[in-house]
């Protein structure tokens, strides 16, 4: 026997309601302006800057925003949409909803349990999670944090060759399912509001667990993470950046591993037909969150020309600039396959820990599931018979 799929948005709106009635009000606000606004009064000066900030005058973050304002939304009535079916697969993993959290570096300066807490959170809703390159703990202990969690890997392949294979193949070890190689930041970009404030996490030790707990990471190193703490993080930070990285070198992974390999950062439909060609399993269209290169083109106005390129030989994932469950839908409405979602977590997690990532993560699916059913779809699959044609013009 099947079971009848969950309604999502109704089950969500009906418990706050109830819970209004005793006089409670959602201690995560469900808007992201006001969920930034709290966030920033709990965070630090230095850990809001580097959450929220984007590269020079953060005109690449504002292009991302504006992309999706550019796209409307045309719901069909009376489409019989009263079942919705968010359930679907994402790079071999089963997944509620075609939704994820994008990887985020230092998640020990929004809340101490950092990506612990997003991994209980994403377990319980049972959506994947990417574990960063950057993360507070190693990935052994945010997959056993995330249980029976669908998770993947998301790969900064720095100078050493020998770093990126043993990564790839803890990663395997401890359950994630793919790897998402991320090409857009193979050096940091520039980004003032962290340069004002003199203040790169990863020079004091932060943000660098999963190297400090990799043999082929220590080996490099004269004195232990544990001796000398500044020592490794100084050592970091020699091997991080590399922009010397070709298709030719990241086409060794195919000898460490036979997972999935996901590549992270294209925007371009000619670098799509080149995944293609590489036969990689998959893009993920995204700008970084607007963080890497300013005056960049907004994700979600790539986002058609890379599924256009792809042509359907190979899944299209989406991130930079979801902000609610509306840009959700009309990113899988321009052909994402699934979407991440990055500072709103960060967000709750900085609000109320594991409760805050999965709040913000309930209210984001059930938003998604309103707007499917107010917009006469049953599938996300649906959805791109729902953008009006002549919004998808980006100039």
């Amino acid at each position: 026997m099947t079971s009848t799929p969950r309604s999502f948005g109704p089950e969500t709106q009906a418990a706050i309601y109830a819970r209004g009635l005793g006089g409670a009000k959602p201690e995560i606000p469900t808007a992201f302006p006001q969920l930034e606004t709290q966030a920033h009064e709990r965070m630090s000066p230095e850990a809001f800057a580097y959450i929220a900030g984007g590269a020079g005058l953060e005109t690449t973050m504002k292009a991302n925003r504006s992309a999706f304002a550019q796209v409307e939304i045309a719901p069909r009535m009376l489409a019989g949409a009263g079942v919705r079916e968010l359930g679907c697969e994402i790079f071999g993993a089963r997944a509620a909803a075609p939704l994820m959290t994008s990887p985020i570096g230092v998640l020990e300066m929004a809340h101490s349990d950092a990506d612990l807490a997003v991994a209980r959170a994403m377990r319980d809703l049972q959506l994947p999670m990417i574990i960063s390159s950057q993360a507070s703990f190693p990935m052994e202990a945010i997959a056993a944090a995330n249980g029976e969690g669908p998770r993947f890997f998301q790969l900064y392949w720095g100078k050493s060759d020998a770093i990126a294979e043993s990564f790839v193949k803890r990663a395997e070890a401890c359950g994630c399912k793919a790897i998402f190689i991320t090409l857009d930041t193979t050096i940091l970009g520039w980004r003032p509001r962290d340069l004002d404030l003199g203040h790169l996490p990863f020079l004091r030790a932060k943000g660098i667990a999963q190297y400090t707990s990799d043999p082929a990471f220590r080996a490099l190193l004269s004195q232990t993470p544990e001796e000398n703490a500044f020592a490794a993080a100084a050592h970091f930070t020699q091997v991080f950046s590399d922009p010397s990285l070709d298709w030719a070198r990241i086409a060794k992974i195919r000898s460490w591993t036979n997972l999935p390999i996901v590549l992270k950062g294209i925007l371009r439909a000619d670098d799509a037909a080149e995944a293609v060609a590489e036969g990689y399993d998959g893009i993920m269209v995204s700008n970084h969150g607007g963080r890497q290169v300013d005056g960049g083109r907004g994700a979600l106005a790539a986002l058609p020309d890379v599924v256009a390129a792809v042509a359907g030989r190979m899944p299209v994932a989406f991130d930079s600039g979801i902000r609610c469950g509306a840009d959700i839908f009309k990113a899988l409405a321009l052909g994402a396959s699934a979407v991440g979602v990055g500072r709103p977590y960060v967000y709750g997690l900085a609000l109320q820990g594991e409760a805050g990532v999965r709040a913000v993560m309930e209210n984001l699916i059930a938003e998604l599931d309103l707007t499917m059913a107010l917009s006469g779809c049953r599938t996300h699959v649906e959805a791109p018979t729902k953008i009006a044609d002549a919004s998808v013009n980006f100039g």
